[in-house]
């Protein structure tokens, strides 16, 4: 039976937390088909929530406290985590609010989607099910729909529609434990939850969302405020400029690739070349300089090395780019007959943005460079 561990920071939530035990342990836990385990993450509280989980942990087994000395919402989680997984031999880890803002009747479908093949859960506020409170003011609505469109937009993520949501499950094998935790960055800020869920979606195989209602807080005022949405855009931007190095490198070694193109492309145009020679030999020469360029610079970390290894990957390379050579000819013949041989250098770039580049960023991620799985693809 898969062990799910719940870690639950819980600073100074003494009105919140004996209630969440009760509900946890009592009402939901019995329902899943799992190991549930509750980690309590305290900063020795002095309202009395130390006291109320250690003397709930001896009444039920499945409820644990780790007290943790680093200031912050992130260490508090990294703490956990990695206590769930070396001291508790978690499989999966739930990361959750002690403030009945993430209401306990919806740990059964996360755990769910879970045993049902899922690597990363998210607990998903826009999606159909799902909702923010009613009684929040329309301004506050705005701010996080917004500022959750915001995010999405920077990272390019427009298949999970929750990306600043706090209510979230990950499989340990495979993808948390890829993760560096203590280097996540903002750890003393909420922020830090842009990171691990950026870094979670890379490393997931399969990511499921499931509706969450999200709830008011019952005791006490969100500490959540303008200068932690703040830093939290400003990390979602850095991500994000990260997260498309590789393409930006891509479309230079792309545009450089061009220049050779359209360069070749005018010399043999002046020299009289037939149309098939004119189109197709200025894109052999611009493959040749696309797999020395990407090779050394934009798949750096894939880079392929050994006199036979380049060779064999070389001829691969163009074998792959003989689709981009099709597509450059036969839209270009096309071209020709539509707007004429003298209309080549401006119906060249449209060719080349629109056709070639997408196919041959696709190609390199699949088949070169191998950095993409397809979804059926044998896992490894």
């Amino acid at each position: 039976m898969d062990k799910v561990v719940i870690v639950m920071p819980a600073w100074n939530e003494a009105e919140n937390i004996k209630e969440m035990i009760e509900e946890l342990t009592k009402n939901e836990f019995p329902k899943i088909d799992a190991d549930m385990q509750l980690l309590v993450v305290d900063n020795h509280s002095n309202d009395g929530t130390t006291d109320i989980v250690e003397s709930a942990s001896k009444i039920h087994k499945n409820v644990h406290i780790l007290q943790q000395d680093k200031p912050g919402l992130g260490w508090a989680y990294v703490r956990g985590m990695q206590y769930a997984v070396a001291e508790l031999k978690a499989d999966a880890v739930m990361e959750m609010d002690a403030d009945f803002q993430h209401p306990p009747r919806f740990v059964k479908p996360m755990v769910d989607a879970y045993l049902e093949g899922a690597e990363y859960v998210i607990g998903s506020r826009y999606i159909k099910g799902g909702s923010v409170p009613k009684e929040w003011a329309a301004s506050r609505r705005a701010v996080s729909f917004f500022g959750n469109l915001f995010i999405r937009t920077v990272l390019l993520n427009f298949k999970i529609h929750d990306l600043t949501t706090g209510f979230r499950l990950t499989k340990v094998k495979g993808v948390l434990d890829k993760i560096d935790l203590e280097k996540l960055h903002d750890l003393d800020r909420f922020a830090y939850k842009v990171d691990l869920l950026y870094q979670s979606l890379k490393n997931s195989k399969k990511t499921v969302e499931v509706p969450l209602e999200f709830a008011s807080r019952t005791k006490e005022k969100s500490k959540f405020n303008w200068k932690e949405m703040v830093s939290t855009f400003k990390l979602a931007i850095i991500l994000g400029i990260i997260d498309k190095q590789r393409f930006i490198k891509f479309g230079t070694v792309g545009f450089i690739g061009y220049l050779i193109n359209a360069i070749t492309l005018k010399i043999l145009t002046a020299a009289g070349s037939p149309n098939l020679i004119a189109w197709s030999l200025p894109v052999e020469l611009s493959i040749i300089s696309n797999f020395i360029l990407n090779n050394t610079w934009t798949f750096k970390s894939e880079k392929i090395t050994g006199f036979g290894a380049l060779a064999k990957k070389f001829l691969t390379f163009n074998g792959t780019s003989l689709g981009a050579l099709l597509i450059q000819t036969v839209a270009g013949v096309i071209s020709d007959k539509v707007f004429g041989s003298g209309a080549r250098q401006l119906t060249l770039p449209f060719i080349i943005v629109f056709l070639v580049l997408p196919f041959n960023y696709l190609m390199y991620n699949l088949v070169i460079w191998k950095t993409w799985k397809l979804p059926w693809a044998k896992k490894s």
